[in-house]
Formats: C-alpha cells, structure tokens, sequence
C-alpha cells in the first residue's frame, strides 16, 4: 500500500510538473499573481492578522488580498484599526513590486542562477521587449525602489513621529511611504476615525509633498 500511494503521488507530481512546463510566460505571471492572492487570503483570515485576534471571515480576507495585491486601495475593513501589525506587513509591498520581481530578488539574494524561462518571465513583468540585462534591469527596479521609500519615509518622519512617538512615528512613516510608492492606497490613519484616510493632514505640507512624489515616482 505504501508504496502504492508514493507511486501515486510521484506520479501526480510529475503531472503537475509538466502541465506548469507547458505553461507560457505571461501565464505563469498571472497564476503567480494568483497563488500570492490566494495565500495572502489565508494568511489575513488567521486570528494574528487582526488586531483583536480573531478569525477573518473568507470573503473579506478575500477581497482584502486581491485589493493589496492588485494595488486599488479598496478596503472593506480600516486597514488601521483592524488589521494587526503583522497584517500591515503582509498587505503593503507584494503587489507594488510584483510576484516575479520579489521571486527574482530572492533569487539574486541567494546567489542562485537565474534560468531563461525565469529571465522570460522577468521580462514579461515589467514589459520589456527583450531579456539581454533584463536581471540588471530588475535589480536596478528593486534598489531603487527601496531607495526612494527610504526617501519618502525619512521625510516623513518628523511628523509622524511627532504625532505618535518615536517606534511607532517610524513605522507609520515607513509604511505610508511604501503604500504611496506603490500606489496601493492604504493608510493607518483609521485610529483617528475609521476609513479617515489622510484628511488629518489635509494642510500638512510634509505629508502631502512626499505622498504626491511617491504616488508619482512609484507610477
């Protein structure tokens, strides 16, 4: 029986291995985007997303991923109020930069060899018409955006630490410099009332100036 069922499950595996083979570019990107929304909804349906600790229901972790990931900035929960910090993490970054990019920087992080049909897909991401440099082309698409949030957040911060301290002024910073860059449209603000957005610095000129260029730069 035991060797049955591996037989079996080899068997499915190298199914599955050669429907994904067959599968083009274009298509990879999209189902990668969809196994992120997919996990990112499971992940925001467990009780250490949410601020109070208890379960999400399904179809607003649903919505909630694919609005993060495909950077709307619709929300169906105030993002500050009820998510937890680690919720905040999960929501922020992915969909900005990309499924295939954040793969291929781990992929540079670790030393590991970066393959054509990888090399394809890179370049289907970003609408590149070619592959030559495309990895120097990505890697130059990551630093700078981390550059330019570091930017943003730093600029951001004396307000934000001046309003809530100097840990939490920092993150706050950190995070709205992200949610613009990548213009995902998601604030912490709800604290202040819920889905308030950014109308409490509505005459900050050290918020606006910043969130404006991020939205502009990330775009």
């Amino acid at each position: 029986i035991s060797i049955f069922i591996v037989s079996r499950k080899d068997y499915f595996m190298n199914r599955i291995l050669s429907a994904f083979r067959r599968l083009n570019s274009f298509q990879i990107v999209v189902l990668g985007f969809a196994c992120m929304i997919a996990l990112g909804t499971m992940i925001l349906m467990l009780p250490v997303s949410s601020a109070d600790g208890i379960w999400t229901p399904f179809i607003d972790a649903l919505f909630t991923a694919v609005t993060s990931v495909c950077v709307t900035g619709l929300v169906v929960r105030d993002t500050g109020t009820y998510w937890s910090e680690f919720g905040h993490v999960i929501l922020v970054q992915a969909g900005g930069l990309g499924v295939v990019t954040l793969s291929a920087s781990f992929s540079m992080i670790s030393g590991k060899k970066i393959g054509l049909s990888q090399r394809s897909m890179m370049a289907e991401s970003v609408a590149s018409p070619k592959l030559s440099g495309i990895v120097r082309l990505t890697s130059f698409i990551i630093k700078t955006a981390l550059c330019i949030e570091l930017i943003g957040a730093v600029l951001m911060m004396p307000v934000f630490c001046r309003d809530f301290g100097l840990l939490k002024g920092i993150w706050m910073a950190v995070f709205h410099s992200v949610s613009a860059f990548c213009n995902a449209g998601l604030d912490l603000l709800g604290d202040r009332g819920a889905f308030s957005s950014l109308t409490s610095y509505a005459y900050e000129l050290l918020i606006n100036i910043p969130i404006m260029l991020l939205i502009i730069a990330g775009g």
